[in-house]
């Protein structure tokens, strides 16, 4: 994706806001490999028809929020 002109320009000058606060700390807080690595083996695959079923690591962050 292209940035604009003002993307690049004035993007050293944006508050972080503090959900991006928030989501920094919890990444740096909590081992999100490790929890992926334990929960795969008994997670849901995607076998057959149907819908698949939603990311693990993606899952776990919802659920952690």
């Amino acid at each position: 994706m292209q940035q604009t002109f003002a993307e690049a320009s004035f993007k050293q000058y944006r508050k972080s806001t503090h959900r991006k606060r928030f989501l920094d700390e919890m990444n740096r807080a909590v081992p999100w490999a490790e929890l992926v690595a334990v929960i795969e083996p008994v997670y849901p695959k995607a076998d057959g028809p149907g819908r698949p079923p939603v990311g693990i690591e993606r899952m776990l962050r919802v659920l952690c929020l």
